[in-house]
């Protein structure tokens, strides 16, 4: 029968509210250790109000003055990690619908104010917005973020019944966004607010199977973070859609069991927590570059090989090359060059 939209969104509403108010240590997160950055120093209340399945912060995406945005503030953690690296009134925008969620990072963040002479209130604007009508400007942020929100969206063609919400670090969308494709349509919201070649930091639970309709269906299981996983090929496959043409992948490690009895499943099914960056390029005719953490080494008697399509491979040493480009070399069915397996762990070291 599906999700119905209006109680559904009382649901969420209610989870991330009471999350507000108190700190609920079982939503969402994985156990993790403390991200260390020289001269923060990060309120306590910030770790326990971490919502979120992973980090999105990474270094390899960090540009000098550049905007960063982060949809879904929760107790304001990567907000203040992201005003690290911005240190300017402005420089993050935090985006959450839920009042009680936004009053609390509110109050964290004059917290890690007093305990960090560098950082300023000021550093992240906070507003009232909706991750499918995002109150930013076209073209106006160079890195956005998301950490454990869009996995509770629904797709178009799915089968299910399009209901929106948010939750992750935030909570869940005030006004219902149309029927079906709210994924898609938060995709695509953020690539509109990215500048050309601008960075989309995602953090999401994935599944291994389609999860079944009874559990996708649950209302507090989703809004949980736990139900609405898509598989890893259709969120890698969602993002391309959305007009990512390069796709990184950071991590990708487990989240939760769904345990078969309790769950009503014929066999337990293994969460993992995802982390990639979508990179605002055009898609490549010949299909999208997605960077699992592969590498191709030339082993020949030349001191590099070159496969004429932009690649070039120096003798023996390891190169990152993204899915479709391993493909391709292995393809070539050549004993001197040898492509290894995905690590899920790319660093940015690819040569296309």
């Amino acid at each position: 029968m599906g999700l119905s939209r209006v109680s559904y969104h009382t649901t969420v509403r209610q989870v991330y509210r009471k999350a507000a108010e108190v700190p609920d240590g079982s939503l969402c997160c994985v156990p993790q250790a403390p991200m260390y950055m020289p001269g923060l120093d990060i309120p306590s209340i910030m770790h326990e109000m971490n919502y979120g399945c992973g980090s999105t912060v990474h270094l390899q995406d960090m540009r000098e003055d550049q905007r960063v945005l982060y949809v879904g503030i929760g107790g304001g953690l990567e907000a203040l990690r992201f005003a690290y690296f911005a240190r300017r009134p402005g420089g993050v925008i935090a985006i959450d619908p839920v009042r009680e969620m936004r009053e609390a990072a509110r109050k964290n963040l004059q917290l890690a104010a007093r305990l960090n002479e560098w950082f300023d209130p000021s550093f992240v604007d906070i507003r009232d917005g909706d991750a499918l009508d995002l109150p930013v400007d076209d073209a106006t942020v160079g890195l956005a973020a998301q950490n454990c929100l869009f996995n509770i969206f629904t797709t178009a063609g799915s089968g299910e019944s399009g209901e929106s919400g948010e939750s992750g670090e935030s909570g869940e969308s005030e006004e219902p966004g149309e029927s079906g494709g709210d994924l898609e349509r938060a995709l695509a919201e953020m690539h509109r607010v990215l500048t050309p070649a601008g960075r989309l930091s995602m953090s999401d639970p994935v599944a291994p199977c389609e999860l079944p309709a009874h559990l996708r269906d649950d209302e507090t299981l989703r809004a949980q973070c736990i139900s609405g996983c898509l598989t890893y090929q259709a969120y890698i496959d969602n993002i391309v859609e959305a007009g990512f043409g390069t796709v990184e992948v950071r991590s990708r490690r487990p989240y939760r069991l769904l345990d078969r009895e309790r769950y009503g499943l014929d066999e337990s099914v293994l969460l993992e927590s995802l982390e990639l960056c979508g990179i605002k390029v055009a898609v490549p005719d010949d299909g999208p570059c997605v960077f699992t953490g592969r590498t191709a080494i030339y082993s020949g008697p030349e001191p590099s090989f070159d496969d004429g399509k932009g690649h070039v491979l120096l003798r023996d040493l390891p190169q990152g090359v993204c899915d479709k480009t391993a493909a391709a070399l292995a393809g070539l069915g050549r004993t001197d060059i040898t492509v290894t397996p995905p690590t899920w762990h790319y660093t940015g070291d690819g040569c296309c």
